[in-house]
């Protein structure tokens, strides 16, 4: 019986998580205006 009331606990906690989350929402993103370094630079002579 404690284990199905710790897992019943264990839900509302996750489900509490998720909605307090979702209830935020997710920050703006923006991209950068540097391209990023697709190969490796050679070495130095």
């Amino acid at each position: 019986m404690r284990a199905l009331v710790a897992a019943a606990i264990g839900l509302a906690a996750a489900l509490a998580l998720v909605f307090t989350v979702s209830a935020v929402g997710s920050p703006p993103g923006e991209t950068s205006p540097k391209p990023l370094l697709t190969t490796v630079p050679g070495p130095k002579r």
